[in-house]
């Protein structure tokens, strides 16, 4: 089977980051709207090779990985919004003008963060596997939300219920991404320029994802994926490669969880519901476990595609047209159940599985 396209050309890659770059240039023409809904499908995008290294590469089934994502959130906005200060007095004392936190300082402690939670949570599941494992994480993706929720008594730490907002936008020196930037001859809205900092942040997400899936250690995930009593009868680890698997996706969602405070300005425990998570899984399996292209497609459509629906429902008043029997909301959700039915009846290895490589010469 071969590629559909070939990612090691170079004119092939000229050609994609060209358009890649001048996409949001063309979508600022039509409303930020659209260049907003770019810069949420970059964000899943950031998530799905996260949770792909857990589930498409070790083989892991995790239905917990939006805690991961929480968890940076939650840290960025304490770190970067004046919650802290107005809840502390004698915080408020040390820091009279509030708690700014660099986001630059602020990321690399959260992947920290979010992967000691990930060896944490993968270290009493070493024994499960499929469906128990899939539970097991659920209910710690949901352990993590009602903890959100529930923290503001007696001590106001995550503001309950009613999120954390006033957080702080990406700065990088005196240029702040949260305000326009005029060029003279194009001007660069802030949802822009969000776009060109995520994308950027997609690319070292996919080149460290390929290098670790082309690593010994990535081979050794493969292993235990495939065959795990197999895999240990090799001599390979398998303790300590999936407590590795399960650190490493979770530093991928703890870098976006900072990226989508800061884009956001405001969060809230609903933003991390089991309905994320599954969405994310959802991503990995449509788009081809295991392959990068794949994943990345599944992650672009699963975003772009409600959105989509959500604008051309705004077009047609579906309550008038079915006498309220019908909403968009219900449409929305019922036209993705369905496509995502068709697409995995169709292609049961998602839409870009891994190329066969039966025939192929293997390096010895």
């Amino acid at each position: 089977m071969k590629p559909l396209i070939n990612f090691q050309s170079k004119p092939i890659r000229i050609v994609l980051a060209l358009l890649l770059c001048l996409l949001p240039l063309g979508l600022q023409q039509m409303g930020n709207f659209w260049v907003r809904t770019a810069d949420t499908a970059l964000l899943y995008v950031l998530l799905a090779i996260g949770l792909n290294i857990v589930v498409g590469y070790a083989g892991l089934l995790d239905l917990g990985y939006v805690a991961f994502f929480a968890v940076g959130a939650y840290l960025y906005a304490l770190l970067a919004s004046p919650h802290l200060t107005q809840t502390f007095a004698w915080m408020a004392a040390v820091l009279p003008a509030g708690l700014h936190v660099s986001i630059w300082l602020v990321a690399p402690l959260a992947v920290l963060v979010a992967g000691f939670f990930g060896v944490l949570l993968g270290a009493p599941t070493l024994k499960l596997r499929g469906d128990y494992l899939a539970i097991v994480t659920l209910g710690f993706g949901e352990i993590i939300r009602v903890f959100l929720n529930n923290l503001d008594q007696p001590v106001n730490i995550t503001n309950g219920p009613k999120g954390l907002g006033q957080i702080d936008s990406a700065h990088i020196f005196a240029f702040d991404f949260g305000k326009k930037l005029d060029l003279g001859f194009v001007e660069l809205s802030s949802v822009t320029l969000y776009y060109y900092l995520f994308l950027t942040l997609v690319v070292v997400a996919i080149i460290i994802s390929h290098r670790l899936a082309d690593s010994r250690v990535g081979r050794a995930w493969m292993a235990i994926r495939e065959d795990e009593i197999a895999a240990k009868a090799m001599g390979i680890n398998t303790r300590n490669l999936k407590l590795l698997a399960f650190g490493m996706g979770a530093t991928f969602g703890g870098v976006s969880g900072v990226m989508f405070a800061s884009f956001q300005g405001f969060i809230s425990p609903e933003s991390f519901s089991l309905m994320e998570s599954v969405m994310i899984v959802a991503m990995v399996v449509l788009g081809g476990l295991g392959h990068l292209p794949g994943v990345v497609l599944g992650a672009v459509l699963l975003a772009v595609l409600p959105e989509g629906l959500r604008w051309f429902s705004s077009l047609v008043d579906l309550q008038q047209a079915t006498n309220g029997r019908l909403d968009a909301s219900i449409l929305r959700q019922l036209l993705i159940a369905l496509a995502m039915i068709g697409i995995m009846l169709a292609k049961p290895k998602g839409l870009w599985p891994t190329p066969d490589k039966a025939g192929t010469k293997v390096d010895r």
